[in-house]
């Protein structure tokens, strides 16, 4: 079982899954080959399918228990026992923190109407808040209204933008596209330095595919230029990165080969 824990200065990082999925990679990426997925088989499951993940983190930081992104609930998916097994106890949660609001990122907030983290507060992006909540939007999907609408309506919702302060050690960091309102996490601690990266990046072929948009870009062109500009900048800095979308546990660094950038898992 790979390292599941990383730490950052004085901070805790946990990685957490929800499932970890096998499909088509054209599920995402409907307009790519699989001659081009072949090109990196670590990728792939067999020779049709892709090994996928629905990741969340734990953090531990100024004594706060934070958990960023709540996984997708549905079939097969074990969020809360991931947390259990690790030693995360959903009471003594602080804060949550939304990346985005898509499925796979908020979907265990509430279990048939109970709240699975009764003493926490949701910071949810102003971006897809208001998005989502328009009246052509709010029930073009079936999430919003079970898993996002009664955070505000049960009073623990608390909306950001911009660069937000969660922890002394916690920032957010604006990347819309994926999104209107995605954002992403820098995490900063005595010296070192993470990038918790939300669906900025799918897949590790975006390293080297960087202009690859999976299907779920609600704003392509967008999500692209940030692409481009997050992982130019976490490769320059060779800063820790968590990516959720990425192999278990998701942790490593965006380098440079001799003919192409690459994901470096740790």
């Amino acid at each position: 079982m790979p390292n599941h824990i990383v730490n950052v200065g004085n901070v805790e990082l946990i990685a957490l899954n929800d499932n970890l999925p096998v499909r088509s990679p054209f599920v995402a990426f409907p307009h790519t080959t699989m001659e081009q997925w072949n090109e990196y088989p670590e990728l792939m499951h067999d020779h049709e399918n892709a090994n996928h993940r629905w990741g969340s983190l734990a953090i531990r930081s100024s004594s706060k228990l934070i958990i960023v992104d709540t996984g997708m609930q549905g079939e097969g998916c074990y969020l809360l026992d991931d947390m259990k097994e690790k030693g995360i106890d959903r009471d003594a949660v602080d804060i949550v923190v939304f990346t985005h609001v898509h499925p796979d990122h908020v979907g265990w907030n509430y279990t048939d109407g109970k709240p699975n983290f009764p003493n926490a507060r949701f910071l949810v992006p102003q971006g897809d808040w208001d998005y989502w909540t328009k009246p052509e939007n709010i029930d073009t999907v079936d999430y919003i209204v079970p898993q996002v609408l009664p955070l505000n309506q049960n009073g623990v919702m608390d909306l950001f933008d911009g660069e937000h302060e969660i922890t002394p050690e916690l920032t957010t960091h604006p990347t819309p596209g994926h999104t209107p309102g995605h954002s992403s996490i820098r995490v900063t601690s005595s010296g070192e330095h993470a990038f918790i990266l939300g669906d900025v990046a799918h897949s590790p072929i975006q390293a080297h595919h960087t202009d690859w948009c999976p299907e779920f870009d609600i704003i392509p062109d967008m999500a692209r230029a940030t692409r481009h500009s997050v992982i130019d900048m976490l490769e320059a800095e060779g800063t820790l990165v968590s990516a959720g979308h990425f192999p278990d546990p998701g942790f490593g660094r965006f380098v440079r080969g001799e003919d192409r950038r690459y994901w470096q898992g740790i």
